[in-house]
This record gives structure tokens, sequence and C-alpha cells, in this order.
């Protein structure tokens, strides 16, 4: 175990720390092998044998010493100092400079938990609590994976197309791994995982739902399928491909907003305009943008719920047509015209919330509305609406409650850390990526898959997801808060040794650039330095 020098500022073992000299503690299981190593990682305690890895693929027996098999991933500002390849650096070979202890800080280097080790089982430090320097703030920074067993992803799909009805179950080979949720603006919405699905149903359950999160979370492609409703890839950062059809644009809006917005550009061109939605069918004529353009009444009559003037609500049941709905036909929505209102020659044009269905009219002398060639001018603002929808993608959001291993890691009075979270003196990150976390009681946090590296998610079979987390802090604020400052250590003298639990086993580096490059830098957070 790596103790400090001198001179460098930081508590050493002479500090009065009731964790100063911690070992890994030896497996007491007397049946044990001679040539296994018990590792204490995660619940499960694999009894590994020489040159095999544990059920995790994440830790081995290298020789009688366990070893951690993924590097620790550093973020680093500008020019990584290694590609992101296969290459691995070892401690041993890294170069530093050792007169100056805040060098790396001013590279603009981040350890991130990704491949450091837990703290499991949870009285431990965390393996990486990390001192270094930002904007002349001395900073703190405390690096671990978490196991999470309450946990899940929150899936938003940009489509028009209907998935499923709410409420409906997701599978996934066969399993149940989550549900539909709340429709938003454009999009469909899953909730995939959660601690029911991994712990409370079948084995096979858990493993699958595992499997799926895990994958989703390191930006992998899922198929999975919807009781009652459609089969979707979903990949985050790509475009959903629902029923084999790979979406294109998210809605521009609703049909009443569509009209709202494009009311004056179809003025002149158009005697009526009927933007399809399974939510919202707006009609110009009827509409106040219309009224307020003195569009006079068209005579038309629209299917479904009238909700307020222009607006129309369950014109067709949902599906994957026109705007969302069941319908292939837009004329299947319209009831028999006013013949008092209604003129023969009168041009209308029907259309989706995405522009990709649009159809125009004139109706004839029985006031039937015939296909016609639609106007170059009509064509281009049907076009300008595609135009501005936005591309279809799949986001995906990893949610979970950050618990005891978690917050012992960084203090001996865990309840501590939370108030300094919510008091905003401490920013959570997730492989240096930022995270918004939830009012009220615990830890709960949300953060984007795509802001943090590819690879960030790992398992334990018990079954539980592995997520790097990282908490980010003044110095002063970390030892107010009854951090285990007996284990804090510089950055470099970090860098040179690796976890402070290794055991002897060299650490490997990887070197990353943050994925996200509008992402704030972590040490860099406000209010923190503000």
């Amino acid at each position: 175990m790596t103790t400090h020098t001198k001179g460098d500022g930081l508590p050493g073992p002479d500090d009065a720390s009731p964790n100063w000299g911690l070992e890994r503690v030896t497996p007491r299981n007397e049946q044990m092998a001679g040539n296994k190593v018990e590792c204490n990682a995660c619940p499960v305690l694999c009894q590994i044998s020489d040159g095999r890895v544990g059920a995790c693929d994440r830790y081995a027996n290298r020789h009688g010493v366990l070893v951690r098999l993924d590097p620790v991933v550093l973020l680093h500002q500008g020019t990584t100092p290694e590609p992101d390849t296969e290459a691995l650096t070892p401690r041993h070979d890294l170069k530093v400079d050792a007169k100056d202890q805040t060098a790396s800080a001013s590279r603009g280097v981040f350890v991130t938990g990704i491949g450091s080790s837990t703290t499991y089982p949870d009285y431990k430090p965390a393996p990486f609590i990390v001192a270094s320097q930002s904007r002349g703030v001395d900073m703190v920074t405390v690096v671990t994976e978490g196991i999470f067993s309450y946990c899940s992803l929150k899936v938003k799909i940009d489509t028009d197309r209907y998935l499923g009805p709410e409420q409906a179950a997701v599978l996934c080979k066969g399993e149940v791994v989550g549900h539909v949720t709340t429709a938003e603006y454009g999009s469909q919405m899953l909730s995939l995982g959660g601690v029911h699905h991994l712990t409370g149903g079948s084995k096979k359950e858990g493993r699958v739902t595992m499997n799926l999160m895990q994958a989703l979370g390191n930006h992998e492609a899922v198929e999975v399928s919807i009781d009652g409703g459609a089969t979707v890839v979903l990949q985050a950062g790509q475009a959903p491909i629902v029923n084999g059809v790979t979406e294109q644009r998210m809605r521009v809006g609703c049909g009443s907003a569509a009209i709202g917005i494009f009311a004056q550009q179809w003025l002149g061109l158009c005697d009526e305009v009927v933007v399809v939605d399974d939510h919202i069918t707006g009609v110009l004529s009827e509409h106040q943008a219309g009224r307020c353009l003195h569009i006079p009444p068209s005579g038309i009559c629209i299917k479904g719920r009238k909700s307020t003037p222009g607006r129309y609500f369950q014109v067709a049941n949902p599906g994957t047509g026109w705007g969302g709905t069941d319908i292939e036909d837009p004329l299947s929505i319209l009831d028999s015209w006013d013949p008092e209102v209604a003129r023969p020659g009168l041009r209308l044009l029907m259309t989706s919330t995405t522009g990709e269905h649009a159809a125009w009219y004139v109706l004839d002398e029985q006031l039937q509305p015939q296909v016609a060639d639609m106007p170059e001018a009509v064509r281009r603002v049907v076009e300008r609406i595609g135009e501005n929808c936005e591309p279809s993608l799949v986001s995906v959001l990893f949610l979970g409650g950050a618990g005891g291993s978690l917050r012992a890691g960084v203090t001996d009075n865990p309840v501590q850390l939370t108030r300094a979270i919510k008091r905003a003196l401490v920013n959570v990150t997730c492989g240096g990526a930022p995270s918004y976390v939830w009012p009220g009681g615990g830890i709960t946090l949300m953060v984007d898959v795509l802001r943090m590296p590819r690879g960030s998610f790992g398992t334990v079979p018990t079954p539980a997801i592995v997520a790097p987390i990282e908490f980010t802090m003044r110095l002063s604020d970390y030892q107010a808060l009854g951090g285990h400052m007996g284990f804090v250590r510089s950055l470099d003298d970090t860098l040179r040794h690796g976890a402070w639990h290794n055991d002897g086993a060299p650490t490997q580096l990887r070197w990353v650039a943050p994925p996200a490059s509008d992402s704030p830098w972590p040490l860099d957070t406000p209010p923190m330095l503000g």
C-alpha cells in the first residue's frame, strides 16, 4: 500500500485516522484451496483459481494476487497523452513530474470511477481519494465504482409512431424488463430495469434485465418488443428502428402547434389545412391563427372530439401511419362538408406533423375532395415542416440511487455527504459526466450515458449494474463532512501508484477525452469555485 512522502501537504500515517493502514481482509473460508483467491469486491465472493477470472469478468487471480482487469479511465483535457486504443499504460511506466505534485492538475486530468474498483464490503474508503487543484482551489475527488441494484434506464424515443399502450410490458428475449410510460412532446418513453426486474423475478429475468441495461448504457444496440405494440431497436444516439423502419424525424409540434407556426406561410396558398396528429389535430380555418389572418370558414367537418376551436382530439386510433395514427388515408377523418359553406374548387392541404405525409386536394362539384398536383409553393412549406423537425434519436438516461457502500467510501458519517450534495457543495459526476441529483431524501442521480465514456457500465451476477461515480468538492469541505482524510493522496501520487488497496498489483490506465465537448470540466463546476 502506498504511503505519502513528507512535504506533499497531505495527511499520512502519523495522522489520527482509524482507517490508516487498512489492508485487504484475508479470506476466512477455511475450505478454499490454497491456489485460490477470494474476491470480496461484490457479495458473490468468487473463489478464483490462478489464471482465472471471477464471474463478473472484472477481477482475476494472477499468481495469487487479485487484479482488476479493466484499466482506470482518466479524462484528459486537450490532446490525450495516450490514444484511446487497446494500449494500456502501466503505472510503473507512467512519466510524471515528481517535483511538482500539482503538475497533473495543470494538465487537466480527472480520475473517473471507470475501472477503479468498489468499496464493497462497504466499510472501506473509496479506492481513489484524489487531491488536486483547480483555479487555485484545493480540491478532493472521491472516486469509486458503485454496485447498483436500485437503478433503471429512462429511454426517450423521438417518434410519432405508436409503440404500445401506456403501462404495457417491454420484453427482451422473452423476459419483461420494463414498461411503457407517459409519452412526452414528440417522443415515446420507456422505463427499463429497476430493482423489481433485477431481483424480484426469475433468475433469467434478472440476468436479461442486467445485460440489457449494460448494453444500452455502453451505447450498444438492443431489440425490445412491446406488448400490444411494436418491435423497436434502441441505441443511444442513434435513430430508433420501429418494426424494421428507421425513424427520420421528430415532429415539429402537435397539429395545433404546426398550424400556428406555418399559418402565415399558408395564407393565400391554401383555403384549408389539416395537420393530422394522434394527440391534437389542427384545422387552419377554425384555429385562432387562421381567424387572426382572416381565413374564412371552409365548411370542413372533422371526426373526433373537439377541444377548442381548430383543435381536435381522438381523430383516429394510435398507430404507425399519418401523424402517429392508424390511418393511411387522411380523408378517413373527414365527415361530409357543409354545403352552405364549402364550395367547388376549394383547395385543401392535409399533412402530418413531420411533413413525411402530405396530400393536396381540390373539392369537385359534389364537394368531394379529389387528389391534385400539389403546387410548388405549397410543397415548399411542407418541406419546411420537415426542415424544422429535429433528427429522430434514442436518448438513454441512467437513474440510480447511491446507497451505503458509496457513501461509506466517502465519509464515516454518510448523511453529511447527502447534506453537502443538497447544499451544492459537492459535484456528483458519473465517468466525469455531469449528473442531476433529484431533490428529496437520498442521493438519486440521473445521467446521460452518451456523456459518459463508452464502456462505463459493468455488471455483477447478483445481479446488479456497476457504474462509476465521483464526488468532487473543496478539500476543506471534505474535511468538514468527516471524510477519510488519511487516504487523501495527490493526483500525481495516485497516477504513479494506483488505488490504495491494490495490494501491489499494477494499475493500468487509459486516457480518453470527454465524450461530450460541451460538458463542464468536473473540477471547474460552480458553485464550488464560484
